[in-house]
């Protein structure tokens, strides 16, 4: 099955994140970091949130492998992205993408296993959208806003 809705994750205080229980939802993945230049994008992911979370979900993945700059703990992690951003999305536990690769991103990345397209994430803020049906349709690069009209687009879509 070509979808993210069979991964069960750990999340960032411990707790299961179930991603079947997001199916009739679009989902946002996002690999985060709490000392990168695109650190800011988390107050955009979470004006998104907040203003389509009848529809969407994001689900932010803290990874230290792209320059070092994610080097805290689970605990760290959601201290600082509750006190300056107000994070209230689901967050999952600290994970690896170059080194160590978490499962999820395994399938994200690889055309093989995701049916659509090889990816290659290439900096912290990396960005996989899905479907309703939990199936890929997007891969962007850290430089693309939140807000860019490709995303804004998708979100909005019927």
């Amino acid at each position: 099955m070509n979808s993210i809705h069979k991964f069960k994750v750990e999340g960032i205080r411990g707790e299961e994140i179930d991603f079947a229980r997001y199916k009739g939802k679009k989902i946002i993945v996002v690999n985060v970091a709490s000392q990168c230049g695109y650190t800011p994008q988390y107050q955009q992911f979470q004006e998104l949130y907040e203003e389509f979370k009848n529809r969407l979900v994001i689900v932010g993945f803290p990874c230290n492998d792209f320059g070092g700059q994610e080097p805290g703990t689970n605990d760290e992690i959601m201290e600082f992205c509750t006190t300056n951003y107000n994070v209230s999305f689901p967050m999952a536990a600290k994970a690896g993408i170059k080194r160590n690769t978490h499962p999820i991103y395994e399938w994200l990345t690889n055309k093989a296993m995701n049916g659509v397209q090889d990816s290659t994430v290439q900096w912290n803020f990396h960005k996989f959208l899905l479907d309703e049906k939990g199936q890929l349709v997007h891969s962007l690069s850290s430089g693309v806003s939140p807000f860019d009209d490709i995303i804004m687009g998708w979100v909005t879509a019927p």
